[in-house]
């Protein structure tokens, strides 16, 4: 049997971090059986719909590495598939059901709908169940508004295995009339998920647990049918810290949101793939040929996942340490142009980049910790300035311009055992120069080594910072 998997979001703004975890862990399962992960947009609410967000989900999608196999500019693609051009297709296994006596039209108002809900019903109470299909079909022809709904078994229990969650059994009296087709002729999520699935020959439904509780009435649909049913993997809820579920009322849950804040997205996708999974061993950094190697159902658990943000950003900065500078001088290389720091060549931008590598988090954090590198300070840190610039700096910083003007390879170990030298011989700690050095050419108290700091600058910025600092001191 080959395997087929599949991603169904809405298209109703943003990719979710949790429709990404999804996403994610249907097209790893599919890679590692060498089988089919397919996109599906279910758009059948078409009141939620959100004009343009098809495309961004599947910009999201392909930024982060999850490439589905059928859909836009694949050789001989249908997809991604839309719900709304498939109506006549549901249509028809509406029409199927209603001739097998599994599904009945219901024709209650709303405000009928409303009081039995204010009344404290949990569900239809079955009201147009009874009605003859002659009598039903009559009252349709005359154009009175109705649904269709699943007729559910009076007794007895629908089990099935959840490849997460072992074995499931819910009681029939316990699931509702679904409703299946709308009033507006849009079927609902549980007829299209069905009939979709199974059209598309999908073997694995991997999907969130809030769909657990309607897996059910889903089996029950696929018996009526006469298909046969997919093996279901439920993945657990993602929390906030507070272990309530992960809503944009406590931070970010858009996969957009956090390419804009400068994560990587191999850093994105581990995280991602953590939530609710891990490799049975101590290991953390993962690539997407690792996941997809290492990924497994078995080892997805069933408590709900934490989304912790330090863990996140650390991941990020491993990723980042780990990552070729010149794969991450496209990323930063944009931010610059924003700030008008875009005339800077390439061979520099590298060196900046191998310097700072291990003390950032975001790519953000290459140009707003650091703007020492892109233009000459406007101001000095007041605390390192009152700390070590004594009266006695400024002669000891000439001293030290002087040394620095003689060399002729201007490196990091040159411009140490000149600062050192120095040092020397005004009978001072290097300390007493290291800390006026780094303040005159970046500004800052804190930073990257001094030495290689000084070597990426050049020599002509450092020695002009240098005098410009004391013009400014004294």
């Amino acid at each position: 049997m080959s395997v087929r998997t599949r991603f169904a979001p809405s298209p109703t703004g943003y990719l979710h971090v949790g429709g990404l975890r999804t996403a994610l862990y249907a097209f790893l399962f599919a890679r590692q059986h060498q089988g089919t992960f397919i996109l599906r947009i279910e758009d059948t609410d078409q009141s939620r719909k959100v004009e343009g967000a098809t495309e961004k989900l599947i910009d999201a999608l392909q930024w982060a590495g999850v490439e589905f196999d059928e859909g836009p500019g694949k050789e001989g693609a249908y997809g991604p598939y839309i719900q709304s051009q498939r109506l006549q297709i549901y249509h028809d296994h509406i029409k199927q059901l209603l001739e097998q006596g599994k599904a009945y039209r219901c024709f209650c108002s709303a405000e009928r709908l409303e009081q039995l809900r204010a009344g404290g019903a949990a569900m239809y109470d079955r009201h147009c169940r009874s009605i003859r299909a002659e009598d039903a079909n009559a009252r349709v022809a005359a154009g009175e508004p109705h649904v269709v709904r699943m007729m559910i078994p009076d007794e007895g229990e629908v089990r099935f295995h959840d490849e997460v969650r072992g074995d499931v059994e819910i009681a029939c009296s316990t699931i509702d009339d679904q409703v299946l087709l709308k009033t507006d002729g849009f079927p609902t999520y549980h007829l299209a998920v069905v009939v979709d699935d199974h059209t598309m020959a999908v073997t694995h439904v991997i999907r969130g647990e809030e769909w657990l509780p309607s897996t059910p009435k889903h089996i029950l649909l696929y018996r009526y049918f006469g298909w046969e049913i997919p093996k279901f993997a439920h993945l657990p809820l993602l929390l906030n810290p507070d272990k309530s579920k992960l809503s944009k009322r406590q931070g970010d849950v858009a996969v957009e949101d956090y390419r804009a804040k400068g994560y990587l997205k191999a850093a994105l996708v581990n995280f991602v793939a953590f939530l609710g999974w891990n490799p049975g061993d101590e290991r953390e950094i993962f690539s997407m040929a690792e996941l997809t190697r290492d990924f497994s159902i078995e080892r997805v658990g069933k408590a709900g996942a934490v989304f912790n943000i330090d863990k996140l950003n650390w991941m990020n900065q491993q990723h980042i340490k780990a990552a070729p500078a010149s794969e991450l001088l496209p990323l930063i290389r944009p931010l610059l142009i924003e700030k008008q720091w875009d005339a800077l060549p390439d061979a520099y931008l590298l060196q900046v980049i191998e310097l700072m590598k291990e003390r950032v988090v975001v790519t953000g954090d290459f140009v707003t910790t650091c703007p020492y590198f892109y233009e000459d300070p406007a101001s000095y840190d007041e605390t390192s300035r009152a700390k070590n610039w004594k009266p006695e700096t400024p002669a000891q910083m000439r001293s030290l311009i002087a040394r620095l003007e003689t060399l002729s390879t201007f490196d990091a170990a040159s411009i140490e055992a000149s600062l050192r030298t120095t040092a020397e011989e005004q009978k001072v700690g290097a300390g007493k120069l290291i800390h006026p050095m780094r303040l005159s050419i970046s500004g800052a108290a804190n930073g990257p080594s001094l030495f290689h700091l000084a070597e990426v600058l050049g020599k002509e910025t450092v020695l002009r910072r240098m005098k410009r600092t004391l013009e400014v001191f004294t």
